[in-house]
Formats: C-alpha cells, sequence, structure tokens
C-alpha cells in the first residue's frame, strides 16, 4: 500500500493511498460477496453467486464500488495511525475515490484537519484586576416596576389615547416617500410613557382613538443599529387596532405576599439579593474573559482549521437563534431587523468564532501541561447534579444520560478546574 502525503496549509493534510490490485483483490471478493446477499438471481443462493454470473447480472463498476468502501473502512485507520504519528483530528476525514476501474489499482484520497498546535506565553503572575461588583438602588426599583407593570390588570376602553395606556396599532415606515424594507408591523403594542426605539413615538399617540389613521415624522437616534435609518427622519402612518386602560396594582406588603415575601422591605431585599447573585455571575465571567484575553496576547498558534471555526460560528448562530426563539421571537424576523441574511451573519460572527476557538484550544493545552485531571467522580458528581437540575425534563434527562455527554462533561469540567487554577495565579488579591 503506498501513501502520499502533502500539506495543504491551515493545519490540513492530504493523503493519496493506493492499493495494488494485488492489495485490492480480496476487498473484490468481499464485495462481491456483500452484493450477491442483496441481488436475487434464480439458481443461486443469496451470498452465493458466483463473481462472473454477477458482474454479468449487476455490473462490475457496483462490485467495485462496494469493494472500494468496503477497502477504505479496513484501511483508513491504520493509514492514519502510521502517518499522523499522534497527532489529533478534527472532526472526520473527508474521504473521496480517484481510481476505481476493472484491472487497475484502487486509489482513494483523504484531507484531514488537524488539531493546530499552541505555543503558551506566560499564564500566570499576570496581575488581572477583578471586574468589580457594582449595584445601583435604582436597578432594584426598576425590576420592581417591571413586576408590577407585568401584575397589570388591561381593558378595552372608547376613548382617546392618554398616559399610561397600551396602544395596539398597524405601523407603516417611509424614507423620503418610499417604504422602509421590514418597515411594516401589524397589532404593535406600544405602552404609553415608556421609551419605545425611536424617543418620543409613543407621545404621537396621544389623543388618537380607535380606527383612527395619523403620520407624524420623528429621527431615529444616531447610533441606531440599522445605519440606513441611524440619523434620518422616518415618516410613520399609524392606525390604532385598540386602547387598553391598565390598572397598576399598589406597592405595598399585599403586593409582596404574593411573591412570598411577608412585606415590601423583605420583597425589596429579595429582589436585591437576586440582582446581586446575577452581577456577581457576570462579574466572574467577565474577569474570566479578562484573563483570557492576556494570555492570548502571549499565545501563538498554528492555523487554524477551518471546520474548527465554520463549526463554531455554526454554534454561535445556533445560541442566538434558541435565545430569540425562547423569547418568542422569530429568527427570521431578527434577520430582516438587522438587514442580514443568514451567511452574512455567520461571517460577522467570524471574530467572535475564532477567538472562541482559541480560548478553547488554550484552555486544553494549559490543561495538558498542568497535567489537570477529570476523574470518573467528577463526571459522575456532575451528572447526577444536573440530573436532580432538570428532574421531569425528559428530554434533557435522555442527553445528560447518552455515554457521549461524558465526553462534554469532562471537557467542561477541566475547563472549570482550569479556570480556578488561572484566577488563583493571576488575580490581584
Amino acid at each position: 500500500m503506498k501513501v502520499e502525503k502533502k500539506d495543504l496549509g491551515k493545519s490540513q493534510i492530504e493523503l493519496i493511498v493506493e492499493l495494488t490490485l494485488e492489495e485490492f483483490a480480496p476487498y473484490i471478493e468481499e464485495g462481491a460477496k456483500e452484493v450477491s446477499k442483496k441481488t436475487k438471481i434464480e439458481g443461486f443462493r443469496p451470498g452465493k453467486v458466483p463473481l462472473e454470473i454477477l458482474k454479468q447480472k449487476i455490473g462490475e463498476m457496483s462490485i467495485l464500488e462496494k469493494a472500494a468502501q468496503i477497502a477504505i473502512d479496513r484501511t483508513l485507520d491504520k493509514v492514519l495511525e502510521k502517518e499522523l504519528d499522534k497527532k489529533q483530528i478534527v472532526g472526520s476525514p473527508r474521504v473521496d475515490i480517484t481510481k476505481l476501474a476493472p484491472n487497475n489499482p484502487m486509489e482513494y484520497k483523504m484531507v484531514i484537519a488537524l488539531l493546530p498546535e499552541v505555543t503558551l506565553g506566560e499564564y500566570k503572575n499576570l496581575k488581572v484586576k477583578p471586574v468589580e461588583l457594582k449595584i445601583d438602588e435604582k436597578e432594584v426599583e426598576k425590576t420592581l416596576e417591571n413586576i408590577q407593570e407585568s401584575r397589570a390588570k388591561e381593558k378595552a376602553v372608547d376613548r382617546e389615547v392618554k398616559e399610561g395606556d397600551k396602544v395596539v396599532l398597524n405601523i407603516q415606515m417611509f424614507l423620503d416617500k418610499v417604504p422602509i424594507e421590514g418597515g411594516q408591523s401589524k397589532e404593535t403594542a406600544v405602552m404609553i410613557g415608556k421609551e419605545y426605539f425611536v424617543p418620543g413615538f409613543d407621545k404621537k399617540l396621544i389623543g388618537m382613538k380607535k380606527k383612527e389613521e395619523r403620520k407624524f415624522e420623528l429621527p431615529y437616534p444616531n447610533d441606531f443599529h440599522q445605519k440606513n435609518l441611524a440619523g434620518k427622519m422616518v415618516e410613520f402612518k399609524v392606525v390604532v387596532n385598540n386602547i387598553l386602560e391598565r390598572e397598576l396594582p399598589k406597592l405595598d406588603d399585599e403586593f409582596s405576599k404574593m411573591f412570598g415575601a411577608p412585606n415590601m422591605e423583605d420583597f425589596k431585599k429579595s429582589i436585591k439579593e437576586n440582582i446581586e447573585t446575577e452581577k456577581k455571575f457576570e462579574t466572574e465571567k467577565k474577569t474570566e474573559v479578562n484573563i483570557i484575553d492576556k494570555i492570548l496576547e502571549k499565545t501563538n498558534f498554528s492555523d487554524l482549521p477551518e471546520v474548527l471555526i465554520n463549526n463554531e460560528s455554526e454554534k454561535m448562530m445556533m445560541e442566538i437563534e434558541g435565545s430569540i426563539n425562547s423569547q418568542g421571537g422569530k429568527f427570521e424576523d431578527y434577520l430582516a431587523s438587522i438587514k442580514k441574511t443568514r451567511n452574512e451573519l455567520v461571517l460577522d460572527l467570524l471574530p467572535d468564532a475564532i477567538k472562541r476557538v482559541k480560548s478553547a484550544l488554550l484552555m486544553r493545552e494549559i490543561a495538558e501541561k498542568e497535567k489537570v485531571v477529570v476523574t470518573k467522580e467528577d463526571i459522575d458528581k456532575r451528572k447526577e447534579e444536573l440530573l436532580k437540575q432538570y428532574q421531569g425534563y425528559a428530554k434533557v434527562e435522555e442527553r445528560i444520560k447518552d455515554p457521549n455527554y461524558r465526553l462534554y462533561l469532562s471537557n467542561f469540567i477541566s475547563n472549570q478546574k482550569v479556570m480556578e487554577k488561572l484566577k488563583e495565579w493571576n488575580l490581584k488579591k
């Protein structure tokens, strides 16, 4: 068996494997047996059809194609083990049959993506300052206000729109008299007195009645995410479908009891503790990102395989899509709002995808260098914690119990252990 190896760059290697006619012959016999098992020929039992008769019945190439697949399955791992010298593969090799003809050698080509080499710089004593935890009392009041708003009673009224109402309307938007793509919406709810994405929009609705149409102009904010609208004067045409009067509950001890708190003071204290827990998590994550960023500055990587970057981009895309769906939105509407196709958004995500890939490789390299070990007991403990946390969620439980999930848990725990070490080594006391 002859093997030619070629470096394609970007951590990719091409291997061309040739089997001589003599080496390929046993696979032809085996291929013929496999094909004959599924081919009915009068006078012969399945799997016992002579090769020459089988060739006449189904054609020689059908046999050779089956033989080639068997040959690849039997030889691929041996070739990789011999040629790659313990280098780790990313994903599955891309395999193509390049030569296949009667009475000729068989040849196939595979392209392999390799785990890139990581040359660590300094990753200790970097004196990173922890992100400070700050809680503004206004955040407590804002959260309390949102909870109050969620408990408001609404009733349809037949009168003019006034402060505090919820107005359901159809909206059409124009720029220089031309309809804006994606600027038409129906049954849009606007709270009068609450800031809309265009400042002052809600005030323009005051005094309107049901079924009334009104036209007005408003400037979009200069920092608006859609560049074609940022800072522009946009024309609106709105029609009121419904007017809802809202009655907010009083923020008193009775209100707090609805949420298990004996009084308003304790309820505010509980809200503050929840915000503090959330903020603590956020600041921890920001601190960890700052540590990783410092180390990345001092670390060198060989070319990253495209498969790694593409997989991470797609994973990020799925995270965005999942987040939007969980909030009751539609991913297609989100793409329309930012004026991008799915492929354009993938391109926008590439820089962050590259950083995430490098961060993962970095953590793996430090784990190896520092001999960070994840035991069976570590994985079992985490698995039991997750099963307890998601008890009753059948799909999640099924995924956690899947044997393949143990590899994910192993990587997750390893990263946790490495990060704890990095914080111990690098944070200013």
